[in-house]
């Protein structure tokens, strides 16, 4: 919640006053005005940077305050060489680790020359760059009073606010930037909603901040309990009936497409924004974190904002299921049956394997109204697949081949990785139920991969679907370069890739 990083571009030959950042290569080779600075200094810059053992490699850094000469009270050097096997991603984290690094220099605003001893960097590459400042510099502290100990603690007290990057083509920069940074804002709200504690972001709260998003120019529909009893999202409406918190279904609607007729891609995200367990109640060691337990929602909304925001090509609908899963005197038993949307029948064995049985009345939803040409849900599933995969890669599931390796390589592209696990029909065997057409659980072997059998069930024949278990990186993920909060906002920059690069007109 952290005010975000101003960034603007400039042309190359602009003067600045704040502190700067210029590049060197491997051997200390400086850039011609990177060269000009340190002749002006007579020599500061690269004495300095020796006698720190400062060498250009990449990704390497060599602070110089008040150098003798020059405006800027203090210079950074960022070891850094355009190559050929740079990739988007590389510049992303590149952009994270000097804003990271900057934030701890106490500077408020600081000018990076885009020029390079060996190399150069296009547009993209430099708006990447400041894509992954803009990301990193975020941070959660609303309820962190502005001078409290725990704020200071936290952000080191840093001023950072402005980064003006210099470059030869600060207009075509500048264009490149626009849509980086809808979906940099995309991420910011995908966090906000992950980070955001439960008391406060109950289904109903979470339906009015997707509606706020009109703003962004989303069609927005919000289904109540009236609505959804009507649908018979029976299965949905079995996870939050102990709950004082009504559920809700949020539905984001962006026809950006040429076609308004076009069948549109459809993205469903897990929505329950805490996760007792239900009468089958979690330990209460570590419970506080499943405030994240709608990390696939919050994907989903900060997706559908960022492709508004950036005014994409394409026709897209965005489903959240938002429920509350509390053991109250009404909540769903284990051995309860339920019938879904779809009209196939679930006995409930586990209350804490709930995120499917939301899953599958707003995947069914998504296929009975919009017939979409595909669906892509996200869910924090299943603890199974941080056992399998730890929290560097999503768990990817699938009935298309094509649609799976495009998300992949998105994935890589963004390195926002997943990895595909099987679905086969003896997992579907596995929950097959003696009393209803399935059951909840499949028993602890193979638990991601019956998880997503399970949804499959709710996915029509000639549907492409995937699903994504973001269990493990969606929240308390590991911190890198372009993130240092608890909710990583993991997804919105995968699928927005993913979009752009084959579903786009």
């Amino acid at each position: 919640m952290t005010k975000p990083l101003n960034i603007q571009f400039k042309a190359l030959n602009a003067k600045t006053e704040d502190a700067i950042t210029l590049f060197a290569s491997d051997k200390l080779a400086l850039g011609k005005i990177a060269k000009d600075y340190d002749l002006r200094s007579k020599k500061a810059l690269t004495k300095s940077a020796k006698a720190a053992g400062f060498t250009g490699k990449s990704r390497s850094l060599a602070h110089i305050l008040a150098p003798a000469n020059l405006p800027a009270s203090q210079v950074l050097l960022l070891g850094a060489t355009p190559k050929k096997d740079v990739t988007s991603a590389d510049w992303t984290k590149l952009g994270g680790f000097l804003a990271n690094n900057i934030a701890t220099k106490n500077a408020a605003a600081m000018s990076v020359i885009f020029d390079f001893a060996r190399g150069e960097a296009s547009a993209d590459d430099i708006a990447d760059f400041a894509l992954g400042a803009y990301l990193r510099i975020y941070k959660f502290d609303k309820y962190q009073k502005p001078n409290g100990a725990a704020k200071k603690e936290e952000n080191g007290g840093s001023k950072f606010a402005r980064l003006t990057i210099h470059c030869a083509n600060p207009a075509a920069a500048t264009r490149a930037y626009k849509t980086r940074k809808a979906v940099g804002e995309g991420v910011h709200i995908a966090r906000d909603l992950v980070n955001e504690p439960a008391n406060i972001l109950s289904p109903v709260e979470f339906a009015s901040r997707v509606k706020a998003l009109k703003s962004s120019g989303l069609a927005i529909e919000i289904l109540g309990e009236k609505e959804l009893k009507k649908l018979k999202m029976n299965s949905l409406l079995s996870v939050s009936q102990g709950s004082k918190q009504p559920a809700r279904v949020a539905v984001m609607k962006w026809m950006g497409a040429k076609s308004k007729k076009d069948a549109p891609i459809c993205f469903v995200g897990k929505g329950v924004t805490f996760d007792t367990g239900g009468i089958s109640i979690k330990p209460s060691a570590n419970m506080g974190d499943m405030k994240g337990d709608m990390g696939g929602a919050a994907c989903v909304t900060g997706l559908m904002a960022a492709l508004a925001k950036r005014k994409a090509k394409v026709n897209v609908i965005g489903i959240v299921g938002l429920v509350e899963n509390m053991p109250g005197a009404d909540a769903t038993r284990p051995g309860d049956v339920v019938t879904s949307m779809s009209g196939q029948t679930i006995e409930i064995l586990n209350t804490d394997a709930e995120g499917r049985l939301v899953l599958a009345d707003a995947v069914w939803y998504a296929q009975e109204k919009y017939k979409p040409k595909m669906i892509i849900d996200l869910a924090t599933l299943t603890g199974a697949v941080i056992i399998a995969l730890g929290k560097e890669f999503a768990g990817l599931f699938s009935n298309d081949d094509k649609l799976a390796k495009q998300i992949k390589q998105a994935g890589i592209d963004t390195d926002e990785k997943t990895w595909r696990l099987p679905l086969s029909p003896r997992f579907d065997k596995m929950i097959n139920s003696t009393t209803a057409d399935m059951k909840n659980i499949g028993g602890r072997e193979a638990g991601s991969s019956t998880a997503a059998q399970f949804i499959k069930r709710f996915v029509k024949d000639g549907t492409p679907w995937v699903h994504l278990d973001i269990a493990g990186t969606a929240m308390g993920s590991p911190k890198n370069d372009i993130n240092e909060s608890w909710g990583s906002g993991y997804g919105v920059r995968l699928l927005d890739r993913l979009v752009a690069d084959h579903y786009e007109e």
